[in-house]
């Protein structure tokens, strides 16, 4: 496998949880251990088990690890509507992160297929 830096589903995480972490840098500070750690480790998780998944042996344990990215993408989907309901980001901050996750989202879809079926 290669780098998994080289993986674009892994780049445009990785910004994803950039944005998620700038987005989330006004949430108020009593959400300091809530909803800001939450959104935050969801984000971050992401990248991190398309990270982890690349370097285990077998397409069938990458696999596994895409699963549980994608799993972590769709907390975050909630988290996101979350804030965005309780006014900590704007609708437009909303849109702009939403749009990214579901491209990544779409990605790790993609990505998890073309793994069942081989090349």
């Amino acid at each position: 496998m290669r780098p998994f830096q080289e993986l674009v589903v892994w780049q445009k995480a990785h910004q994803l949880a950039l944005a998620v972490y700038h987005a989330s840098g006004g949430f108020p500070t009593d959400e300091r251990f809530g909803l800001t750690s939450q959104v935050r480790r969801s984000a971050v998780s992401i990248p991190a088990n398309i990270a982890e998944g690349s370097a285990r042996p077998g397409e069938t344990e990458f696999r596994r690890f895409l699963g549980i990215a994608l799993g972590s993408a769709t907390e975050l989907e909630y988290h996101l509507i979350l804030s965005k309901d309780l006014g900590y980001i704007s609708h437009e901050t909303h849109e702009r992160l939403d749009t990214s996750l579901a491209e990544v989202k779409r990605m790790l879809v993609s990505f998890i297929r073309r793994l069942q079926v081989g090349p």
